[in-house]
This record gives C-alpha cells, structure tokens and sequence, in this order.
C-alpha cells in the first residue's frame, strides 16, 4: 500500500480509503458461518485522547487494542476486527450477525480473558451465541505454569541466597531447563537440571522441583487432549495436579490452582474437542507485520480490513511422547 501511494505520487491515506473502499464493494457484507470462531486482541499502535469540553475529563479517542474475529474451522481467515477490547465493542460485532448465523457457532476459542468470556456469555436477553462452547487455548495456561515456576524459583533463591540465581552456582542450568516440557528434553539436558537441584539446599532445591513437578502434571493433563481419553484419566490427572499442588504449599501454586479451577469448564472443552487459537494468533502476527496506520489517521471507530491468517504448522506427537508419567525424577519418588 506503501509503494501504490509513492508510485502514483499520493499520500498513504488517500491509498488507504481507496483500498478500503475497493474491499467493501468486493467482500460480502456478512460473513459465511462458521462452526468454530476465535476471539483474540491486537495492539494497533498508540491510543488518542481527547477532552471533553463539558465535562473536562479526558476520554479515548482511538484505542491502542483492536479485537479480532477469525474463523477456525474454514478459509475464511478475519471475519472482522473491530475498535477496542471490551464486552460491548465484541457483544457489538455479533448483534451485527443475524441470529441464523450466531446459532451456528459450536465452539468459541479464546484466550484466558473474562472480557471475551463475558461477551459470549452476555443474555440480552438470550446469549449471544447461544450453542457456542467455549474453549481456553492451552498455550496460555502453559505459559502460566511456566511463570509460577518461575516465580517461586525467583523468589526462594532470594530468600536462601539474599540475591538472583548465578551460572557459576548452577542455576543457570536449571533456570534455563525446568520452563521446557520433560518430554521434548533429552536425557542429556534433563539430568543435569535434575542433579542441579539435588545439589542445592533443600530449603531451596525441593520446593522447585515441586512446583516444576506439578508444571509436568498440567502439562500431562493437557496432552490428553491429543487420544481424546475417558473422563476417568481426566480425572486422575487433574487429581495428581491438585494434589501436587496441596502438598506443595507454595503460594504460587496455589494461584495457579485457583485459576485452573475458575477456567476448568474452558480447559476440558480443549481437551475434549483439542480446539484452539492458533489460527486467531496467526492473523495477529499477519496483522502486525503489515504496515500500520498511525493514530492521526485512523477516524474513531475505524476497524482494519480482513486478512487473509498466515498458515500454521502444528506438530503433533504420539500420546506416548507427550505423556511424562513415567518420568523418574518425581519429588515423592
């Protein structure tokens, strides 16, 4: 769009208009259904604010958070992206489908938000996709796991040591190890960290191998999303993890606990259906490697055109390589 404004001498906001003009008499004016509907936020650069005369407060003119709307199931890509990450802006595009459409939807994927939640969840008076399930991706609750190991592996190393963790001490090793899943490390990578906290006080070295421990009983629990298993595994795993976490005593665990207990209905829609977001993710990333519209030309309320979602790999492994249950380096073991 940049190089059409230079080579016929415009400026980029003339170019702009035209070509969103040009896509608004060419894409239908209302999406085909779609049976699985991701819902993800996009920074688009700096916000704006104005002040209002009246009542001499200061109000957001342009948003610096866009919602997109993609779906999952077709090749449709972006259905949509509007201005803002709040339920009335997200409630607001789907008012703008017709109820024929909104049934339609069988599965919602989000990220661990309560906005997004809220908004398909909202009865005015009815729900406002009203046969939708939603599903918690779980690359977010991942990486949750991942920062309350890191947080206690922080925070206890200050309280032994008085100061951060150091390579020549050896926690380099296992700083760098334990946020990676058991079952893509090698032996060679993984016996090390383990020995690094054997050798460390026990006071500092059991209470991460705990918290790293209950990070692989999560993850083993999510893996089951890939053989579809009875509810009776489910149950076990998620026991195994709660009760990691109860014996643990680690205030970072507990949160953890807390928020996979709020979010449960979410996380075991993904592993019964092994639905996510990657697809939303891939739209954001084409998004913002695409030249952006700075504030001051961007008119309040103005949206972006849809994309066309870069494809993604997904590598999926045998049930058997993702399952860590066997692991030898069990804290109770």
């Amino acid at each position: 769009m940049i190089q059409s404004a230079r080579d016929h001498g415009v400026s980029w906001p003339i170019v702009s208009a035209a070509f969103t003009e040009h896509a608004r008499r060419v894409l239908p004016a209302q999406p085909q259904p779609v049976a699985v509907l991701g819902i993800n936020e996009v920074r688009r650069g700096p916000p704006r604010w104005v002040l209002e005369e009246s009542t001499r407060i200061w109000t957001t003119a342009v948003d610096h958070w866009h919602t997109g709307f993609v779906d999952l199931s077709g090749h449709q890509g972006l259905l949509g992206q509007v201005e803002g990450r709040t339920t009335a802006a997200v409630t607001g595009w789907f008012n703008e489908r017709d109820t024929a459409w909104r049934e339609q939807v069988a599965f919602v994927a989000i990220d661990m938000c309560a906005i997004f939640k809220a908004a398909v969840r909202a009865a005015l008076p009815h729900a406002a996709l009203p046969h939708a399930t939603l599903v918690v991706d779980h690359f977010h609750v991942v990486q949750l796991a991942n920062q309350a190991l890191t947080e206690v592996r922080r925070r206890l190393t200050v309280q032994v040591r008085g100061r951060r963790g150091r390579k020549a001490t050896g926690s380099g090793n296992y700083a760098t190890g334990c946020p990676r899943c058991a079952a893509r490390m090698h032996g060679a990578q993984l016996d090390p960290m383990v020995d690094d906290l054997h050798a460390l006080p026990a006071r500092l070295g059991a209470p991460i191998l705990a918290a790293w421990n209950a990070k692989e009983d999560l993850l083993d629990l999510l893996a089951l999303a890939r053989i579809h298993p009875d509810r009776t595994v489910i149950a076990d795993r998620l026991f195994r993890f709660y009760d990691r976490y109860a014996a643990s005593g680690l205030p970072e665990l507990q949160r953890l606990a807390t928020t996979i207990d709020t979010w449960w209905p979410e996380i075991l829609a993904f592993i019964r259906t092994d639905t996510t977001h990657a697809g939303s993710e891939g739209t954001n990333r084409s998004s913002n490697h695409r030249p952006r519209r700075p504030a001051r030309h961007r008119p309040q309320g103005a949206g972006d055109s849809p994309a066309v979602a870069l494809p993604r790999r997904r590598w999926r492994r045998t049930a058997a390589e993702q399952s860590t249950a066997d692991r030898p380096y069990d804290v109770d073991a």
